[in-house]
C-alpha cells in the first residue's frame, strides 16, 4: 500500500498530466491509463474516472460522448479555466524542479 502523503502528491501530478494531454487533444480514459502507465503510474479505472469527473465538475475539463465502433466513448478536453490552471501548475513545477 502506498504512503498517503505520496498518494496525495502523485494524484496532483496525475491531474497535471491529464490537463497537459487534454490541451494537446481530446483524451479518453483508457488512453490516459496507458499514458500514465508509461510514466510509472499504475492507476486503475476506479481511480482515474473519479478524477476525470471531478476535473469536469470543477470546469477545467469538458466531456463529449462519441460513438466509436458502436461503443460510446467519453472524450475530455481542457477548458480556458483548465488552461490557466495548467499554466500555473507548470510554472510551479518548473520552480520546484529547478530548486530540487
Amino acid at each position: 500500500m502506498q504512503d498517503p502523503i505520496l498518494r496525495k502528491l502523485f494524484l496532483g501530478f496525475i491531474q497535471i498530466h491529464i490537463l497537459h494531454h487534454a490541451k494537446k487533444e481530446p483524451i479518453f480514459g483508457s488512453f490516459m491509463i496507458d499514458e500514465l502507465k508509461s510514466h510509472g503510474y499504475d492507476i486503475s479505472p476506479g481511480t482515474l474516472y473519479p478524477i476525470l469527473h471531478n476535473l469536469e465538475k470543477s470546469e477545467v475539463l469538458t466531456m463529449e460522448s462519441k460513438n466509436v465502433e458502436g461503443k460510446v466513448r467519453k472524450y475530455y478536453s481542457i477548458t480556458p479555466k483548465g488552461e490557466e490552471i495548467l499554466a500555473q501548475a507548470k510554472d510551479k513545477a518548473r520552480e520546484l524542479t529547478h530548486e530540487l
